[in-house]
């Protein structure tokens, strides 16, 4: 998780430092421009500033006036005759104000023009104003101002500008190191849960994470320990219960096979025994077949087959097959279903889950009590009960009475027989039907199965 930390921390880095980085570059390069912009209309505005000065009074009084000014500044005044000959200086002419006016363009505009703007190279700035008096070019203004002051104003604003990087930089490591913190926290928490589940430990308790992403995925953690916590319960108690299931007929088998063995038994008791033995072998066939048909359904390794079915002749062919056993009870059996009612379904696999739950109603119903069995349309959907007059479900144990192996007799007495499957074989039939099941039950007034399709 510390990987993810730095994973994060960096990328959050790396986009901010970028960010910044251009940031500070234009916004360091628009100041610069706009300072020398600034000092070279300075510097252009006081030459324009000399020359309405000499041209509403060119006398010398006036040009050494203009000249003893600008000897106490930081900036040289130059007054040339149009030829181009020196006719004021306030200091000292360099070769370099020489050569600046030696390449002063022939054509000069009145409102002036700056000659010389590169700061970074040359010695000084420059910029010139004609003075015209009468329509006619009595000489040029030049203005000189040594381009060190804007160095040294670049080199001080360069100086605020790394302090406030370095600044920033700061800021933002100890930003990121918090906001990384924040955010790969909750991961860290996450990955030792993850981590306290695949070693078995399903007792995970997270913080409360939020309403965003991670709070959801952590939610999500959450969910799945609670889900593996009852599907390892759910595990345990399926095979504690298959392995009852088929330790009780195996012990049956071999106990009874043993004692058919021995020389002193005669044939009828033998018979007895192999009867017995048959018995508990076809009981255990079913037990596995069930158990096949469960494993085939829960990787959906079986078809539906779907037909139309005529539901009453439908019914009256599944009533027949159960009617003996009904009769050794005494008990009735009583179909109500509209002539005119059909429903697309696999006859084979819907047949089963009918049988089932006519067989449970025959096992926890007394003799000479009625079950019915009604069928009819409503909304568009067929609605299928079949209802006994039993001892009925207790509340508690209607919510668990579609889980394998579960029984509300937890006597598992031999009387009753049946392997605990068959509720949840009948849910999963219909459910790859496309349809529901429900029970409502009272203890000693009855149960009520209502298919939905």
């Amino acid at each position: 998780m510390n990987k993810i930390s730095f994973k994060i921390g960096l990328l959050f880095f790396l986009a901010i430092f970028l960010l910044e980085t251009i940031s500070m570059f234009f916004l360091h390069n628009n100041i610069i421009h706009s300072r020398v912009h600034e000092e070279l209309s300075a510097l252009q505005t006081r030459g324009n500033n000399h020359r309405e000065v000499l041209e509403a009074s060119f006398h010398d009084e006036t040009i050494r006036h203009i000249a003893m000014m600008e000897a106490q500044t930081d900036t040289q005044v130059i007054l040339t005759k149009p030829d181009g000959s020196i006719y004021m200086s306030s200091n000292k002419v360099t070769d370099e104000m020489k050569q600046i006016l030696r390449d002063t363009p022939k054509k000069i505009p009145h409102e002036g023009l700056i000659l010389e703007d590169n700061w970074k190279n040359a010695t000084y700035i420059a910029s010139i104003s004609p003075v015209v008096i009468d329509q006619q070019i009595n000489g040029y203004v030049y203005m000189f101002q040594n381009t060190q002051k804007i160095k040294n104003l670049i080199s001080g604003l360069n100086q605020h500008f790394l302090l406030a990087g370095l600044l920033s930089l700061l800021f933002m490591i100890i930003i990121i190191v918090f906001l990384t913190k924040v955010v790969t926290l909750p991961l860290i928490k996450m990955s030792e849960a993850t981590k306290r589940i695949s070693k078995g430990d399903l007792s995970v308790s997270l913080p409360k994470l939020g309403k965003d992403e991670i709070g959801d995925l952590g939610e999500s953690i959450k969910v799945l320990a609670s889900d593996l916590e009852i599907l390892k319960n759910e595990r345990n108690e399926f095979l504690a219960s298959i392995s009852h299931e088929l330790r009780t007929p195996l012990t049956y088998i071999k106990g009874y096979a043993d004692i058919a063995r021995r020389k002193e038994t005669n044939e009828q008791e033998r018979k007895q025994y192999l009867d017995i033995i048959h018995e508990e072998s076809l009981k255990l066939s079913n037990l596995v077949k069930e158990l096949f048909n469960l494993a085939k359904m829960d990787e959906n390794s079986f078809s539906i087959e779907k037909e139309e079915v005529h539901l009453r002749p439908y019914f009256q062919g599944i009533i027949e097959k159960v009617s003996p056993a009904l009769k050794e009870q005494h008990m009735d059996l009583f179909l109500d279903c509209p002539n005119d009612l059909y429903l697309s379904i696999d006859p084979i696999r819907f047949e089963q889950v009918i049988l089932n739950l006519l067989d449970n109603a025959r096992k926890y119903s007394e003799p000479h009590s009625l079950i019915r069995v009604d069928a009819k349309q409503i909304s568009g959907k067929i609605h299928i009960r079949v209802q006994d007059e039993g001892k009925g479900i207790p509340e508690e144990d209607l919510p668990r009475i579609f889980e394998r192996f579960y029984r509300v007799d937890k006597s598992r007495t031999r009387a009753l027989g049946g392997s605990g499957l068959g509720l949840a074989i009948v849910k999963q039939l219909v459910e790859a039907h496309g349809g529901t099941v429900e029970v409502k039950s009272s203890t000693n007034k009855g149960t009520t199965f209502e298919i939905v399709l």
